[in-house]
């Protein structure tokens, strides 16, 4: 009988760490802070796991966090947001509900199955040492249920089909779809477990959480557009006319500024479907200075697949 790590296609051995993704957080702090990283000796594992997802269970920032408990938001539940921003204006919170709205409308997948994958192709640059790095394709599989072996494809770092094997036994803080099916569905539920994931994993910032979970996973309907409108609660969000992804796509951004960077989750004008992110400097750092773009990313196709490796 195969054993719930068993890869499910062959492939080369993984790095020494499993590479499941560490979060946007430690994402982008990696990709700035490159100097740090050579001169801490980091292997090729952390490398590989910097630009994936943010989903990787009871380890670092970006994690989601247990079941939430219903019907009582937190006692802080801006975290450390800056006490001086303000609550999102009207418009704001029209647009959030206009994409919450075509979130729920949309279509559902059909009668998925424990051992497929959901897979997401995007166009990405992150910025390194030299700079932002050339956009480039990545695609990338993971497990359904969290049980089967994911796959990450990016040969532009020299990782050609890295295996991505499970963490078992799973908990409830993993972020497979089935779990994310058991989110929240109401967004006065789902703005008490953004808070309790900021609080946990993301320095008290939700808006960081809203960003991890739209980028490189799977919602089911219900679940997305209560995300959406519990994003209209955090103080400081604004909404961005005119934003352009990776690919070049015009549309509305939701943005957020914190600590010296605005990040920009952009969504298109007429279906409100997530198109991409962008993060650039509101001031100088020591890695890049104000006005540089430090990510840049495109969402292209997002479909659940039998077999990771496999193409819709």
């Amino acid at each position: 009988m195969k054993s719930e790590a068993e890869p499910d296609f062959p492939t080369s051995p993984s790095p020494s760490e499993r590479d499941l993704p560490p979060g946007r957080h430690l994402l982008l702090k990696e990709h700035l802070m490159t100097e740090i990283r050579q001169s801490e000796t980091q292997t090729d594992t952390v490398t590989a796991r910097r630009r994936t997802a943010w989903l990787r269970p009871a380890l670092v920032a970006g994690a989601v966090a247990a079941a939430v408990a219903a019907g009582v938001l937190v006692a802080s539940p801006f975290g450390s947001e800056p006490a001086e921003a303000g609550p999102p204006s009207k418009e704001t919170v029209r647009m959030l509900e206009d994409i919450a709205d075509a979130a729920r409308r949309s279509p559902a997948p059909k009668n998925v199955r424990d051992d497929q994958f959901v897979y997401i192709k995007s166009k990405v640059a992150y910025s390194s040492d030299e700079g932002l790095d050339p956009l480039h394709r990545r695609e990338i599989w993971m497990s359904v249920d969290g049980r089967h072996t994911g796959l990450l494809h990016e040969p532009v770092n020299d990782h050609d089909n890295v295996r991505m094997e499970p963490e078992l036994p799973l908990s409830d803080s993993d972020g497979n779809y089935r779990n994310l099916e058991k989110l929240p569905t109401d967004p006065v539920n789902m703005f008490d477990w953004l808070n309790k994931v900021a609080d946990r994993d993301s320095n008290g910032k939700p808006f960081v959480v809203v960003g991890d979970i739209t980028r490189e996973a799977l919602m089911p309907p219900e679940q997305a557009a209560a995300l959406y409108l519990a994003a209209a609660k955090i103080p400081g969000v604004k909404l961005d006319d005119d934003a352009v992804d990776a690919a070049g796509r015009h549309g509305v951004a939701i943005a957020h500024e914190d600590d010296g960077e605005r990040t920009e989750l952009i969504f298109d004008k007429k279906t409100k479907a997530y198109l991409g992110e962008r993060t650039v400097l509101t001031e100088d750092k020591p890695y890049a200075e104000k006005g540089d773009v430090v990510a840049d990313t495109a969402v292209l196709e997002r479909k659940v697949v039998d077999k990771a490796g496999e193409r819709p």
